[in-house]
């Protein structure tokens, strides 16, 4: 009974119970849901557009990214640049390939379109658990993992998928091999490299919480960046089509970001040290 009624207590004083919290969470993962729901309904319907145009897109040599080698090539003279033909075609080898391709890449996008509000609706269970300095150190979360999230994305979608797709297609063992991919191999490809983009770009995010947790340091990112080197490259490797262009392109911006969260740590530290000499005072 003592228990009990400390226990009673103690939501009291935090002003909401467990199943209160759970309740909230509950809320919160539905409207998230619903989110994605209206997003990727309006990707299904909206067919000829999304999937025509944005999911075959790097498939077709007309693609904006295509475009730009080649005007680069002519600028600097390399014909080696330009990518006129992509030697393959997409084949729906499965009774459901088509309609169950429609409905993966619908999800895909329409995950993609609501992030920003999944990730507002996820700070906003979270941030009341926060302390008020916290809460402070963190403002404008929700812009900055939203904006690197989209970065990340469209770097995948218009760099590192293109460039796999086309060195992919014009692999071959030898020239009697014809490349004829299934529509999920090629769907499942793009979607790798797009989300894998997008979350590999989290790394200043993360370096930020870390820091301000005090588990890490500027120092001790600095001591390991080679082990850091040596892990962006695996991951790049197992993110990425086996070939050594799409690993070299998502590691160069990576290694970018791991040194970008070097400086936000040494900023976080100086942040700190300036606090604590004020407090001193």
């Amino acid at each position: 009974m003592a228990l009990d009624q400390y226990r009673e207590e103690e939501e009291e004083d935090n002003g909401m119970s467990f199943l209160d919290h759970l309740e909230q969470l509950r809320w919160h993962l539905l409207r998230s849901i619903s989110a994605i729901l209206v997003f990727m309904v309006l990707a299904f319907l909206s067919k000829s557009f999304v999937f025509g145009k944005v999911i075959l897109g790097p498939s077709k040599v007309d693609f904006v990214t295509y475009r730009a080698l080649c005007k680069l090539s002519d600028f600097f003279s390399v014909p080696a640049l330009c990518i006129e033909e992509l030697p393959f075609i997409i084949q729906s080898r499965q009774m459901t390939g088509q309609f169950s391709m429609h409905i993966t890449s619908s999800l895909v996008v329409g995950l993609i379109a609501a992030f920003p509000y999944v990730f507002w609706e996820v700070w906003r269970f979270i941030s009341p658990g926060l302390y008020d300095q916290e809460r402070n150190a963190a403002r404008g979360a929700v812009f900055f993992v939203s904006f690197l999230f989209f970065s990340g994305a469209a770097f995948g979608y218009y760099i590192l998928a293109p460039l796999s797709i086309n060195f992919l297609s014009n692999y071959q063992l030898d020239p009697t091999i014809l490349n004829e991919f299934d529509i999920t191999s090629y769907v499942g490809t793009l979607s790798m490299l797009v989300l894998a983009s997008a979350v590999m770009f989290q790394l200043p995010v993360v370096i930020y919480f870390l820091t301000k947790a005090g588990l890490i340091s500027s120092a001790w990112l600095k001591i390991y960046r080679r082990h850091a080197i040596v892990v962006i490259l695996v991951l790049s490797a197992l993110i990425t089509p086996p070939d050594v262009i799409s690993q070299v392109l998502i590691a160069m911006p990576i290694l970018v970001l791991y040194e970008a969260g070097i400086v936000i740590a040494k900023r976080l530290e100086k942040q700190k040290r300036e606090e604590e000499l004020s407090n001193d005072y």
